[in-house]
């Protein structure tokens, strides 16, 4: 290995073909691209699961301490045999040019009856980029969790979602105590732990 590092013009993409078209893509790639010692590497062939973008937020009452967590059905755990009903904060596919934040403040409202206000980047990161291009830009977002609760979501979508209204230092415990299967979960909690004081002073 040397100290070369790689660009996109190290890659060269010798054919992509869609495989599946439905709500969501499967393409297939043959391509190759540069060692780090700078040779061409034998062409590869990779299929990629193509869903579009997402946001999503981790709903924070700082005069409470609390935040809003949601559980709803996936097929992903289940088939993974795991518990299928996953604890998860509020998410949703960015549409078009649709801001990410304006998708995170809609889909508070869908899936948990919630309106945030202020709006605190997190982090946006790439989902699992060994099999999908998918990224992920995370916020944390202030909002008043008196009376939150109940099943939310919408009917027409297959959608599903219970509110779980969680003293913060509890839901601490469960990321660390891997009750929480849901990876963009635990990053916005863990995040909200390093900067939980500091919310509570801005924010109240």
């Amino acid at each position: 290995m040397t100290d070369r590092t790689p660009s996109r013009d190290d890659i060269e993409i010798i054919e992509r073909r869609t495989l599946f078209q439905g709500v969501f893509r499967i393409d297939r790639y043959r391509l190759r691209h540069r060692s780090f010692n700078g040779h061409w590497c034998p062409p590869i062939t990779r299929e990629l699961f193509e869903r579009g973008h997402a946001a999503a937020v981790l709903i924070y009452d700082p005069r409470r301490d609390a935040v809003a967590l949601v559980e709803q059905f996936r097929v992903g755990a289940m088939a993974a045999g795991r518990r299928p009903w996953v604890i998860e904060v509020v998410a949703g596919i960015i549409e078009g040019d649709e801001a990410a934040e304006d998708v995170v403040r809609r889909e508070a409202v869908e899936e948990a009856g919630i309106e945030v206000r202020e709006l605190e980047p997190v982090v946006e990161y790439l989902a699992s980029p060994g099999g999908t291009s998918e990224t992920c830009k995370l916020f944390c977002g202030r909002a008043d969790l008196t009376g939150a609760g109940g099943v939310h979501g919408l009917p027409e979508e297959g959608e599903e979602t219970r509110v779980l209204v969680v003293p913060a230092a509890e839901a601490f415990t469960l990321a660390k105590g891997n009750r929480v299967e849901n990876a963009t979960c635990v990053i916005a909690l863990l995040w909200l732990e390093l900067n939980r004081e500091r919310l509570r002073r801005t924010w109240r």
